[in-house]
């Protein structure tokens, strides 16, 4: 039995959210009192991006929302970590509970709204972090932006995001801040991508670096919104697209007593479904850009199912909440090609 098995009813005990609160205090307090010693990424180096990954496998958005335990996460073996989302001006989120476990589905069901301390809050913390591997910071807008002003929210954070990052992502897709998902649409899209290419091209001259930026989209996509994604995506020269995010589905947890629970589904039920959209991405795209995936991995089995899809990338997150810390070790020897 593997130490989390032994820890893991003793978190289910709790609320959901904070058996999450709770783990991120305990990353931050054993690495601050070095309770064990890091973990080197093993695995087989690519380069994604212009970036050189010491493995697949990343930590996806979401967990670690303000950088409070990125030294300590990054003692578990992962090639990459992404923290927020995080929006100009901390906010609280949704009312509480948001936050549900499905343990008979491996799902997880959240409607959490971008709850975070802002930017400011999280560049303060990353300037005093440890780790130097490859960090993503990924930006959305706060919840009482205009859609029609989103844009805006989106260049404040890239702007004091961009010195930080390795690369940064734009979430344009978590079904939990009102209308968000209206940018994936065609003209939005488009001035969004304008948008935030140019301001990319400005601060790579004044900050000397160049900063990839990544796309995240949502699984509930039908063909012609993949295509017109993809062909946004290599119109305005985007880095990466991140595949996927959560679902308003509840395909596989019909049963379930939560499935009426508002929010996005994840965890193993998405795997089909994210899959699905890698796999149409991928054939839109034509290998012009590299595909990160998420959604559902529960398994080095499911890691390498998504690279055989079309991926470049793993991430995972809702897994690690199942399966533990050695769902990172699994997923990198699967993805060892």
């Amino acid at each position: 039995m593997t130490p989390y098995a032994l820890i893991r009813p003793l978190l289910f005990a709790l609320d959901a959210e904070r058996a999450h609160e709770l783990t991120l205090d305990l990353l931050g307090i054993g690495d601050s009192l070095a309770f064990w010693q890091p973990s080197p990424p093993n695995g087989r180096p690519v380069e994604v991006m212009g970036l050189r990954f010491p493995n697949r496998v990343g930590l996806g958005a979401g967990l670690d929302k303000n950088g409070t335990a990125v030294d300590g996460l990054s003692r578990l073996g992962f090639g990459f970590l992404e923290v927020g989302t995080v929006t100009p001006r901390g906010q609280p989120g949704n009312p509480k509970p948001r936050l549900f476990r499905l343990p008979e589905y491996e799902a997880i069901i959240n409607r959490m709204g971008f709850n975070n301390a802002g930017i400011d809050a999280l560049r303060e913390r990353l300037t005093h972090v440890r780790y130097r591997g490859i960090l993503g910071i990924n930006i959305g807008k706060n919840f009482d932006t205009p859609i029609e002003k989103a844009v805006d929210d989106y260049l404040i954070c890239l702007d004091k995001a961009y010195s930080l990052a390795s690369y940064v992502t734009v979430n344009i897709s978590s079904p939990n801040t009102k209308n968000l998902r209206q940018l994936q649409g065609a003209s939005e899209l488009d001035a969004l991508l304008a948008a935030l290419k140019s301001r990319q091209t400005e601060l790579a001259d004044r900050h000397g670096k160049y900063v990839p930026l990544a796309l995240k989209i949502a699984p509930d996509l039908d063909a012609g919104q993949i295509t017109n994604i993809a062909d946004a995506l290599r119109r305005h020269r985007v880095d990466a697209v991140i595949a996927t995010n959560t679902t308003l589905g509840r395909e596989g947890v019909e049963s379930s007593p939560l499935a009426t629970e508002a929010g996005g589904l994840s965890g193993r039920p998405l795997f089909e479904k994210s899959t699905a959209v890698i796999r149409s991405l991928a054939h839109a795209l034509g290998g012009e850009l590299p595909i990160i995936a998420a959604g559902g991995i529960t398994s080095g089995e499911h890691a390498r199912a998504k690279l055989d899809a079309g991926a470049a990338l793993v991430q995972i997150y809702s897994g690690l909440i199942y399966q533990g810390p050695q769902l990172v070790a699994e997923c990198i020897d699967a993805t060892n090609i």
